[in-house]
Protein backbone atom coordinates (compact mmCIF):
# COMPACT_ATOMS: atom_id res chain seq x y z
CA UNK A 1 0.00 0.00 0.00
CA UNK A 2 1.17 3.52 -0.79
CA UNK A 3 -0.49 6.60 0.72
CA UNK A 4 0.93 9.60 -1.06
CA UNK A 5 0.93 13.34 -0.71
CA UNK A 6 -0.06 14.77 -4.06
CA UNK A 7 0.13 18.53 -3.52
CA UNK A 8 1.91 20.91 -1.17
CA UNK A 9 5.07 18.84 -0.89
CA UNK A 10 8.59 19.42 -2.19
CA UNK A 11 8.52 19.64 -5.96
CA UNK A 12 4.72 19.36 -6.04
CA UNK A 13 1.96 21.72 -7.00
CA UNK A 14 1.08 24.01 -4.05
CA UNK A 15 -2.65 23.26 -4.28
CA UNK A 16 -5.10 21.00 -6.15
CA UNK A 17 -4.44 22.91 -9.38
CA UNK A 18 -2.99 21.35 -12.53
CA UNK A 19 -1.70 18.28 -10.69
CA UNK A 20 -0.37 15.76 -13.24
CA UNK A 21 -2.34 12.52 -13.36
CA UNK A 22 0.99 10.90 -14.23
CA UNK A 23 1.92 11.35 -10.56
CA UNK A 24 -0.70 8.72 -9.67
CA UNK A 25 0.13 6.55 -12.65
CA UNK A 26 3.75 6.40 -11.45
CA UNK A 27 2.54 5.02 -8.12
CA UNK A 28 0.59 2.33 -9.95
CA UNK A 29 3.77 1.30 -11.76
CA UNK A 30 5.70 1.15 -8.47
CA UNK A 31 3.02 -0.98 -6.81
CA UNK A 32 2.90 -3.41 -9.72
CA UNK A 33 6.51 -4.36 -9.05
CA UNK A 34 5.42 -6.12 -5.86
CA UNK A 35 1.65 -6.67 -6.17
CA UNK A 36 -0.54 -8.82 -8.40
CA UNK A 37 -3.49 -6.45 -8.04
CA UNK A 38 -3.46 -2.66 -7.80
CA UNK A 39 -6.40 -0.50 -6.74
CA UNK A 40 -6.91 3.24 -6.35
CA UNK A 41 -8.62 4.54 -3.18
CA UNK A 42 -9.49 8.22 -2.85
CA UNK A 43 -11.82 10.55 -0.99
CA UNK A 44 -13.38 13.77 -2.35
CA UNK A 45 -10.76 15.43 -4.60
CA UNK A 46 -8.81 12.19 -4.16
CA UNK A 47 -11.81 10.23 -5.44
CA UNK A 48 -11.94 12.56 -8.43
CA UNK A 49 -8.25 11.85 -9.01
CA UNK A 50 -8.73 8.09 -8.65
CA UNK A 51 -11.53 7.99 -11.21
CA UNK A 52 -9.78 10.34 -13.62
CA UNK A 53 -6.57 8.30 -13.40
CA UNK A 54 -8.32 4.94 -13.75
CA UNK A 55 -10.13 6.20 -16.85
CA UNK A 56 -6.69 6.57 -18.50
CA UNK A 57 -4.51 3.89 -16.88
CA UNK A 58 -5.38 0.23 -16.15
CA UNK A 59 -6.18 -0.70 -12.56
CA UNK A 60 -7.78 -3.68 -10.83
CA UNK A 61 -10.38 -1.63 -8.99
CA UNK A 62 -11.34 1.81 -7.76
CA UNK A 63 -12.75 2.78 -4.35
CA UNK A 64 -14.13 6.33 -4.48
CA UNK A 65 -15.47 7.96 -1.30
CA UNK A 66 -17.63 11.06 -1.86
CA UNK A 67 -16.95 10.80 -5.61
CA UNK A 68 -17.37 13.33 -8.40
CA UNK A 69 -18.54 12.47 -11.90
CA UNK A 70 -16.72 15.46 -13.40
CA UNK A 71 -13.38 17.24 -13.12
CA UNK A 72 -13.48 20.51 -11.19
CA UNK A 73 -11.66 23.82 -11.25
CA UNK A 74 -8.79 24.59 -8.93
CA UNK A 75 -7.02 27.85 -8.14
CA UNK A 76 -3.43 28.83 -7.55
CA UNK A 77 -2.26 32.43 -7.03
CA UNK A 78 -5.52 33.73 -8.40
CA UNK A 79 -5.37 31.63 -11.56
CA UNK A 80 -8.17 29.14 -12.22
CA UNK A 81 -7.64 25.98 -14.21
CA UNK A 82 -8.28 22.27 -13.98
CA UNK A 83 -7.48 20.18 -10.93
CA UNK A 84 -5.48 17.89 -13.22
CA UNK A 85 -3.25 17.76 -16.26
CA UNK A 86 -2.60 14.82 -18.56
CA UNK A 87 0.37 14.72 -20.92
CA UNK A 88 1.08 18.31 -20.00
CA UNK A 89 -2.35 19.69 -20.85
CA UNK A 90 -5.13 20.71 -18.41
CA UNK A 91 -7.98 18.22 -18.30
CA UNK A 92 -11.38 19.70 -19.24
CA UNK A 93 -13.10 20.98 -16.10
CA UNK A 94 -16.24 22.62 -14.74
CA UNK A 95 -15.66 26.24 -13.64
CA UNK A 96 -17.47 27.63 -10.63
CA UNK A 97 -20.58 29.80 -10.75
CA UNK A 98 -19.16 33.35 -10.44
CA UNK A 99 -22.30 34.83 -8.87
CA UNK A 100 -22.77 32.23 -6.13
CA UNK A 101 -22.54 33.50 -2.55
CA UNK A 102 -22.68 31.41 0.63
CA UNK A 103 -25.76 31.78 2.83
CA UNK A 104 -24.22 30.48 6.05
CA UNK A 105 -21.00 30.57 8.06
CA UNK A 106 -19.35 28.13 7.80
CA UNK A 107 -20.61 27.66 4.25
CA UNK A 108 -22.15 24.60 2.65
CA UNK A 109 -20.75 24.38 -0.86
CA UNK A 110 -23.18 21.83 -2.29
CA UNK A 111 -25.33 24.53 -3.90
CA UNK A 112 -22.22 26.04 -5.52
CA UNK A 113 -21.33 22.74 -7.14
CA UNK A 114 -24.92 22.12 -8.21
CA UNK A 115 -25.30 25.57 -9.79
CA UNK A 116 -21.90 25.30 -11.48
CA UNK A 117 -22.97 22.06 -13.17
CA UNK A 118 -25.91 23.90 -14.73
CA UNK A 119 -23.93 26.87 -16.09
CA UNK A 120 -23.07 25.35 -19.46
CA UNK A 121 -24.21 21.79 -20.25
CA UNK A 122 -21.62 21.46 -23.02
CA UNK A 123 -18.78 22.40 -20.67
CA UNK A 124 -20.10 20.04 -18.00
CA UNK A 125 -20.33 17.22 -20.52
CA UNK A 126 -16.77 17.85 -21.70
CA UNK A 127 -15.55 17.67 -18.10
CA UNK A 128 -17.27 14.35 -17.43
CA UNK A 129 -14.89 11.63 -16.25
CA UNK A 130 -15.04 8.78 -18.76
CA UNK A 131 -15.91 6.12 -16.22
CA UNK A 132 -16.97 3.81 -19.04
CA UNK A 133 -13.25 3.45 -19.80
CA UNK A 134 -12.62 1.93 -16.35
CA UNK A 135 -12.92 -1.78 -17.04
CA UNK A 136 -12.33 -2.82 -13.43
CA UNK A 137 -14.96 -2.78 -10.67
CA UNK A 138 -15.75 0.59 -9.12
CA UNK A 139 -16.97 0.95 -5.53
CA UNK A 140 -18.67 4.28 -4.76
CA UNK A 141 -19.31 5.36 -1.16
CA UNK A 142 -21.48 8.42 -0.57
CA UNK A 143 -23.47 10.23 2.12
CA UNK A 144 -26.95 11.53 1.38
CA UNK A 145 -26.38 14.57 3.61
CA UNK A 146 -23.13 15.56 1.90
CA UNK A 147 -23.01 19.36 2.11
CA UNK A 148 -19.81 19.75 0.08
CA UNK A 149 -20.99 18.39 -3.26
CA UNK A 150 -23.80 16.04 -4.40
CA UNK A 151 -21.86 12.81 -4.04
CA UNK A 152 -24.89 10.48 -4.11
CA UNK A 153 -26.04 12.10 -7.36
CA UNK A 154 -22.53 11.71 -8.76
CA UNK A 155 -22.40 8.05 -7.68
CA UNK A 156 -25.72 7.35 -9.36
CA UNK A 157 -24.58 9.14 -12.50
CA UNK A 158 -21.37 7.10 -12.63
CA UNK A 159 -23.24 3.84 -12.09
CA UNK A 160 -25.83 4.82 -14.69
CA UNK A 161 -23.07 5.30 -17.26
CA UNK A 162 -21.29 2.03 -16.51
CA UNK A 163 -24.04 -0.48 -15.81
CA UNK A 164 -25.60 -0.54 -19.32
CA UNK A 165 -22.15 -1.51 -20.57
CA UNK A 166 -21.94 -4.45 -18.15
CA UNK A 167 -19.25 -2.79 -16.03
CA UNK A 168 -19.48 -3.73 -12.36
CA UNK A 169 -20.30 -0.81 -10.09
CA UNK A 170 -21.36 -0.91 -6.44
CA UNK A 171 -22.84 2.00 -4.51
CA UNK A 172 -22.86 2.10 -0.72
CA UNK A 173 -24.76 5.06 0.72
CA UNK A 174 -26.39 6.29 3.93
CA UNK A 175 -29.09 8.94 3.84
CA UNK A 176 -27.80 10.81 6.90
CA UNK A 177 -24.03 10.58 6.37
CA UNK A 178 -21.97 13.52 5.14
CA UNK A 179 -18.87 14.12 3.05
CA UNK A 180 -16.48 12.39 5.40
CA UNK A 181 -16.42 8.66 5.98
CA UNK A 182 -15.64 7.09 9.35
CA UNK A 183 -14.35 3.55 9.00
CA UNK A 184 -14.45 1.14 11.95
CA UNK A 185 -11.95 2.26 14.59
CA UNK A 186 -11.55 5.78 13.20
CA UNK A 187 -12.34 8.95 15.11
CA UNK A 188 -13.99 12.07 13.66
CA UNK A 189 -11.57 14.49 12.00
CA UNK A 190 -11.85 18.12 13.10
CA UNK A 191 -9.24 19.81 10.88
CA UNK A 192 -9.38 21.14 7.35
CA UNK A 193 -11.02 24.10 5.66
CA UNK A 194 -13.92 25.53 7.64
CA UNK A 195 -17.11 24.38 5.90
CA UNK A 196 -20.26 22.40 6.48
CA UNK A 197 -19.67 18.81 5.48
CA UNK A 198 -23.00 17.35 6.57
CA UNK A 199 -23.70 14.15 8.41
CA UNK A 200 -23.05 13.30 12.05
CA UNK A 201 -20.29 11.20 13.61
CA UNK A 202 -22.81 8.39 14.17
CA UNK A 203 -24.18 8.48 10.62
CA UNK A 204 -20.70 8.77 9.11
CA UNK A 205 -19.64 5.74 11.18
CA UNK A 206 -22.73 3.82 10.08
CA UNK A 207 -21.79 4.49 6.46
CA UNK A 208 -18.28 3.29 7.27
CA UNK A 209 -19.64 0.08 8.77
CA UNK A 210 -21.73 -0.52 5.66
CA UNK A 211 -18.78 0.17 3.37
CA UNK A 212 -16.16 -1.79 5.30
CA UNK A 213 -17.12 -5.29 4.02
CA UNK A 214 -17.25 -4.02 0.45
CA UNK A 215 -13.84 -2.36 0.81
CA UNK A 216 -12.44 -5.63 2.17
CA UNK A 217 -13.96 -7.58 -0.69
CA UNK A 218 -12.45 -5.20 -3.22
CA UNK A 219 -9.01 -5.39 -1.62
CA UNK A 220 -9.09 -9.21 -1.46
CA UNK A 221 -10.12 -9.53 -5.07
CA UNK A 222 -12.10 -12.27 -6.78
CA UNK A 223 -12.18 -15.69 -5.19
CA UNK A 224 -11.02 -18.46 -7.52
Amino acid sequence: MRAIRWFGGVGQRPSPHEVPLELFAKQLDLLRRDADRVLLFGTSFGAEAALATASRYPVDGVIAVAPSAVVWAGADAGTWSSHWTHRGEPVAFVPFDPVWVPDADPPAFVSLYESSLRLDPAVTQAARIRVEDILAEVLLIAGGDDQVWPSVHFAEQIAGTREPLGLTTTIVSHAHAGHRLLLPGERPVTGGVSMRRGGTPDADAELGALAWPEIGRMLRGPVD
